[in-house]
């Protein structure tokens, strides 16, 4: 959500009662600081922060989490042992995003308060496993709260999760086609123009597995051979540099705790450099030609854009309603709908 969860979003979540989070993956230290502020100002509801594990200045964020008295800190990648005691120390609730159990119950067992996991289905970083294999093997194996995600947009999704032992979910691209959302209107009619077979899972954008919209760009980043791809994430690289204020120096300090936390190679560090100024393209620039457009499976059954408000409430009623469908059938009769 990298561009997308800024402060008016994260904001407008957490008013409307759900938990917004700041995306600050691509944002540099000043522009967070700022956005923790405007958040503050709009709401006094509780709000959270993600950011990168391996970023240079991870610490640094940490501690602005902790001296702002942000409530939840959230991780895209798994934190470190000892993010996770400083956190927690300072009374913040800290929920990384795995997409295996593996790293569930790793993450469980150093001290996390919670873990949102995300199914195949998801948009992004993605992996491999279905929302509906995933969420209740992750359940049975950890003792801690487990929110799902990937493939959800709806009260159904909602009670779908809890039946599978979750206690929520979490929406990215759901969120990203609301009104309070910075995306420019044309980049969402992009969205809601696509059916359930128009999102494709590439390495050619960062080199790990991505869920993003197909367009030309990405089949042309698909058929690119790998002297093109390098040379086009040299030039990303260049341009993430002069967007981030890293120096070289910081990059290349960065891409190599990218490279012991991921096994990565340097060219598939180097291509990382891609991910920033593609989602730019699309999500600020309002250029979807040019960028690209990270999405859940679930875009093909996005079909309007309410507010934040309207969403959640809309939400919390059709899980109501389907719950008390189910709790007035009987035995038998839950029995023959199911069979």
């Amino acid at each position: 959500m990298g561009f997308v969860a800024g402060a008016g979003l994260a904001a407008a979540t957490s008013s409307a009662g759900g938990l917004g989070i700041i995306g600050s993956a691509t944002m540099p230290m000043d522009a967070l600081r700022t956005a923790v502020a405007e958040v503050k100002k709009r709401t006094g509801a509780p709000f959270g922060v993600n950011l990168r594990a391996d970023a240079p200045d991870a610490a640094e964020r940490v501690e602005l989490i902790i001296s702002e008295g942000v409530r939840v800190a959230s991780f895209a990648l798994a934190p470190r042992r000892e993010q996770i005691e400083r956190l927690k120390d300072a009374g913040v609730l800290v929920i990384p995003s795995v997409g295996a159990r593996r790293h569930a119950e790793k993450v469980a067992q150093w001290g996390a308060d919670a873990v949102i996991v995300q199914g195949g289905e998801g948009g992004g970083h993605t992996g491999p496993v279905p929302t509906s294999l995933l969420i209740p093997q992750v359940v049975s194996a950890v003792d801690i709260p487990v929110v799902a995600a990937g493939g959800f947009f709806d009260g159904r999704g909602l009670v779908a999760a809890l039946a599978y032992g979750a206690e929520g979910i979490a929406m990215g691209t759901r969120f990203l086609l609301t009104t309070d959302s910075p995306v420019a209107d044309a980049v969402k009619q992009v969205y809601l123009a696509k059916t359930l077979t128009d999102t494709v899972v590439t390495t050619r954008v960062d080199g790990v597995p991505h869920r993003v919209l197909r367009s030309p760009l990405v089949e042309a980043l698909e058929r690119s051979g790998p002297v093109t791809g390098l040379a086009r994430a040299v030039r990303n690289a260049a341009a993430f540099r002069a967007l981030s204020g890293l120096s070289w120096r910081e990059m290349l300090r960065e891409g190599a705790a990218m490279r012991r936390g991921s096994e990565l190679s340097w060219s598939q560090v180097l291509m990382a450099a891609n991910t920033p100024i593609l989602l730019k393209a699309a999500m600020v620039d309002g250029r979807p030609d040019l960028g690209v457009m990270a999405a859940g499976q679930v875009v093909g059954v996005i079909d309007d854009v309410p507010s934040c408000a309207e969403l959640i409430d809309r939400i919390m009623a059709e899980a109501a309603q389907v719950l008390s469908r189910l709790q007035q059938l009987g035995p038998a009769e839950s029995a023959a709908k199911l069979s």
